[in-house]
């Protein structure tokens, strides 16, 4: 059976992630977050933006102080003072990574840096070749990379792996490609860049058009073996690629022949971490960590799950570390659900005694929109 591959995480709640409005952390609390990516064992901690402001840089160094383990990466432009400052940043990092790059569309360079292709290809291999006077590990990123032509992208892409760059970022910047054209741009570079065996290309999709995962997956399909993302998809906008999300979809699916290194059993830990820490709420439906996201409330389904839970579960919760599936009871429950929840509080129905119980279930179910553990209590009480 063929070995598989491993699909790189980079985590950038710390940088991209934090850029949401209300959710700037001090360096405490990205101290604590860094501490949680690091035993979820991410492989790249991105710590932030140094040169952006004094908190940012001072946060960077604490970070690369605290972390043994995974490589702490400081974003920065293909500024020489950027790239300067983040070498700085991280002079006490383990393993030390400059994350530096350009816009590369039409619409960055003519719009944002009033330039041409020739003097933008120039600045990129400036800034790789002076990054590495700082560390070994270089990242490149081409800013709207998902809305540039990808002759032009492969131009950038070669010329920045002939300066020294490890890492190709490929960025769907503005959330704008379908899955199939974010995937068939990976598969063009893989195809038509010399040295790109060399490196590993990067997904760094965001969720504008809300496909920033699916466009990550066909990344990796397509040959990617890092993924850029953020614990509970935070990021600037409509947000980033979730973590969580692409850790278990290629959990998932063994046909893909990847996996990360993941310590899936931290994930619902992390998520509540973030969450709390940044005061941004978890959607209850959002996928793997959502409140609501092992919990069954159709009668339907709660009937299948009591029996076995792959009926309506692909995910065993604890896998993701929560305890169990929750069996919610609302009027449309069933006579299943109502005798599971019962028997979980210590009260075990007859068939008639249920049947009775049910029909008075209904009653108060139609009037509440949900049924908790006392209602059942005193529903039994009244029937008895």
């Amino acid at each position: 059976m063929k070995r598989k591959d491993k699909v790189k995480i980079f985590d950038t709640t710390l940088r991209d992630g934090e850029q949401v409005p209300g959710c700037k952390l001090n360096t405490n609390q990205k101290l604590q977050i860094a501490e949680a990516l690091e035993l979820l064992q991410v492989d790249i901690i991105e710590a932030g933006f140094p040169v952006s402001s004094p908190g940012d840089f001072g946060s960077v160094v604490e970070i690369s102080k605290l972390i043994k383990n995974t490589i702490v990466c400081g974003l920065s432009r293909s500024v020489k003072n950027d790239i300067k400052v983040a070498g700085e940043a991280l002079q006490y990092a383990y393993f030390p990574r400059i994350h530096t790059g350009i816009g590369t569309s039409d619409s960055h360079i003519k719009h944002k840096f009033k330039s041409n292709k020739a003097k933008i290809l120039e600045r990129a291999v400036e800034a790789v070749k002076y990054a590495k006077t700082f560390v070994e590990d270089v990242e490149f990123y081409a800013e709207d990379a998902g809305r540039t032509d990808n002759e032009y992208l492969a131009q950038v892409c070669e010329a920045v792996i002939k300066a020294g760059a490890t890492v190709l970022n490929i960025p769907d910047t503005t959330g704008y490609c379908l899955p199939n054209e974010y995937g068939a741009k990976i598969k063009y570079l893989k195809e038509n860049v010399r040295g790109i065996d060399q490196v590993d290309i990067s997904c760094h999709c965001h969720n504008d058009l809300g496909l920033a995962t699916a466009n990550s997956i066909q990344g990796v399909i397509e040959g990617a073996r890092q993924v850029e993302c953020t614990i509970n998809g935070m990021g600037e906008r409509a947000g980033n690629t979730a973590l969580e999300e692409v850790t278990m979809i290629l959990k998932q699916h063994p046909y893909l022949n990847v996996d990360t290194n993941i310590n899936t059993k931290l994930l619902a830990h992390t998520s509540q971490l973030v969450s709390q820490t940044m005061c941004m709420p978890i959607a209850a439906n959002k996928a793997i960590v959502g409140s609501n996201a092992f919990a069954h409330s159709s009668g339907i389904h709660q009937d299948g799950v009591i029996k076995e839970r792959s009926t309506y579960e692909i995910i065993d919760p604890k896998e993701v570390g929560v305890d169990t599936s929750k069996i919610v009871l609302t009027a449309r429950s069933g006579r299943a659900a109502l005798a599971y929840r019962a028997r979980n509080i210590g009260i075990e129905l007859t068939k008639d005694e249920l049947d009775h119980v049910y029909t008075e279930f209904l009653n108060i179910a139609d009037q509440v929109k949900e049924i908790k553990d006392d209602h059942i209590v005193n529903i039994v009480k009244k029937v008895a």
